[in-house]
C-alpha cells in the first residue's frame, strides 16, 4: 500500500511559491503520480486578493502586471467613490474584458466581507483609481484580509499624490495634506485652513484633496430610510477657494492686526482632470482662482509656501496675468506670497 501523502497545504496556500509537477515532492509510493498531479492542482489553485492602481487618465492607464492580474480574477471590483476616471465603467469593461461590480462606500467600508467572500480559493480583484493605498479605507480592507487568512498582491500606480509634481513644484516640499469638504448650513469645518497655515509656516506648500459627493442620501432621506441619492457632486477649484476666502475674511475680522498665514493674494495652483489628456493647471492668486472655470472634475487645489527660483520659473508656465506679482524675495534662492 501507497504510504500517505503529507503535504502543508497552508503554507502553499499562503505563499503562492511557484512550483511545477515534476518538482512537486510527495511521498505517495509507486502509484503515485495521479495523486501528485491533484495535489499540484489544489496548490495552485489558491486565491488571492488584487488591490490594483488604475492610474489617473482612462482604461489604458493600467500597469500590464495590473491588466494581467485582472484578466486572471473571478471577480472584479471597481472602487467607485474616493475618485474617478475621465471614461466610464463601460471603457473600463471592454478594455479589461471583464465585468466589473461597483463598489460604493458602503459595501467596502459596511460589507467588506462580501468583497472577500473565497478569495482564499479564487483571485479577486479590488481597482482603484489612482494607488490602491491613496484612501485609509482600502488599508481597512488589506487589514481585514491579513485577519481572515487571505493572501493578497498590491500593484501600485501613479497618484494625483505624486502626479501633482506636473504643476512645477517640487515634491519633498509638499506639507501634510489637507481635504475641504463642502459646507452645509449647520457645518463650516475649517481644520484645513489650520493645517495650510501650519505647513506655510514651515515653508512647505499643501495638496489639498476637494470633496466629492458620490451616492450620498440627503438627511431627510437617510432619516426615513429611503434609497434615494443625491445627483453626484465634485468640488471644484472655484468653490474651493471661495471657501479659504471666507475663512480668511472671518478670521480678519475676528483676530485685528494679526498676521494672517493664508490671503488672498497666495499663490496657489488650481489643477484638473491630472493624467489626462485635457488636463488643466492654473497658477493663479486664491483670489483670481474664484472666477477660475478648469471645467469637468476632477479638481485639486494647492496652497504654495517658500518657493525655489526653479519653482518659480515652472509656476510661469501656467500663471494667470499678475498672478506672481505678489511675490517676495526672502533670500537668493527663496520667494513667497
Amino acid at each position: 500500500m501507497a504510504a500517505a501523502a503529507v503535504v502543508n497545504y497552508k503554507h502553499f496556500t499562503t505563499s503562492r511559491i511557484p512550483v511545477s509537477p515534476s518538482s512537486f515532492q510527495v511521498n505517495v509510493g509507486d502509484r503515485g503520480s495521479g495523486v501528485k498531479k491533484r495535489l499540484y492542482a489544489l496548490t495552485q489553485a489558491a486565491g488571492m486578493l488584487f488591490l490594483i492602481g488604475l492610474g489617473l487618465g482612462d482604461a489604458r492607464d493600467i500597469t500590464v502586471k495590473g491588466l494581467e492580474a485582472v484578466k486572471r480574477c473571478s471577480r472584479v471590483y471597481l472602487e467607485a467613490y474616493t475618485a474617478v476616471l475621465t471614461c466610464g465603467q463601460e471603457a473600463l469593461e471592454r478594455f479589461y474584458g471583464k465585468q466589473l461590480i461597483v463598489a460604493d462606500r458602503d459595501l467596502v467600508e459596511q460589507s467588506a466581507d462580501e468583497i472577500l467572500k473565497d478569495a482564499d480559493v479564487v483571485d479577486v480583484a479590488f481597482l482603484v483609481v489612482g494607488d490602491p493605498f491613496g484612501a485609509t479605507t482600502h488599508s481597512d480592507l488589506v487589514l481585514r484580509a491579513v485577519n481572515a487568512g487571505i493572501p493578497f498582491k498590491v500593484i501600485h500606480n501613479a497618484s494625483i499624490m505624486n502626479a501633482v509634481g506636473c504643476c512645477g513644484l517640487q515634491l519633498y516640499n509638499f506639507g501634510e495634506t489637507v481635504s475641504l469638504v463642502f459646507w452645509t448650513e449647520t457645518w463650516r469645518p475649517e481644520s484645513f485652513y489650520d493645517k495650510i497655515c501650519k505647513n506655510r509656516q514651515a515653508g512647505l506648500h499643501t495638496l489639498c484633496l476637494l470633496d466629492i459627493k458620490v451616492k450620498e442620501q440627503s438627511v431627510e432621506n437617510m432619516m426615513r430610510g429611503k434609497k434615494i441619492f443625491e445627483p453626484p457632486r465634485f468640488m471644484t477649484v472655484s468653490q474651493a477657494a471661495d471657501q479659504l476666502i471666507q475663512i480668511i475674511q472671518r478670521r480678519r475680522g475676528e483676530e485685528q492686526g494679526a498676521e494672517l498665514g493664508v490671503t488672498e493674494d497666495t499663490v496657489c495652483v488650481g489643477v484638473a482632470r491630472i493624467g489626462a489628456d485635457d488636463q488643466v493647471i492654473r497658477v493663479a492668486t486664491l483670489r483670481q482662482l474664484v472666477s477660475c472655470d478648469l471645467g469637468a472634475p476632477l479638481h485639486s487645489l494647492i496652497v504654495t509656501s517658500r518657493l525655489h527660483p526653479l519653482e518659480v520659473e515652472l509656476l510661469r508656465v501656467n500663471a494667470e496675468p499678475n498672478a506672481l506679482d505678489h511675490l517676495q524675495m526672502i533670500d537668493s534662492s527663496t520667494y513667497s506670497s
